[in-house]
């Protein structure tokens, strides 16, 4: 898979037919070979120079990470934590109804 193949893995794509002069052909067949593209990946390459739309790589995400410390209760225990806390909250939402 070449790399533009993967810098597009998620467009759609389309097929059409395209009429292109002979000499046109040659020359984008030759420069396709030439450059290790296949004859679809340079005519999408050149449209999209062409039309000024030439997709920017991302960045790639790096999510910073901390130290946080010890837990400050039994982890083991979340669920029944969140439990409790769940329906404290459904008390106090109840007492503030009646």
């Amino acid at each position: 898979m070449s790399q533009h193949q993967l810098f597009d893995a998620t467009m759609q794509l389309m097929r059409t037919t395209l009429r292109i002069d002979d000499d046109l052909f040659r020359e984008l067949k030759e420069r396709a070979s030439s450059e290790g593209l296949t004859l679809s990946e340079l005519v999408n390459l050149a449209l999209r120079q062409s039309l000024g739309t030439e997709k920017q790589p991302r960045r790639v995400f790096r999510q910073k990470t901390r130290e946080l410390g010890r837990p400050s209760f039994d982890i083991t225990k979340a669920n029944a934590l969140a439990g409790a806390i769940e329906d404290q909250a459904i008390l106090r939402k109840f007492a503030g109804s009646a």
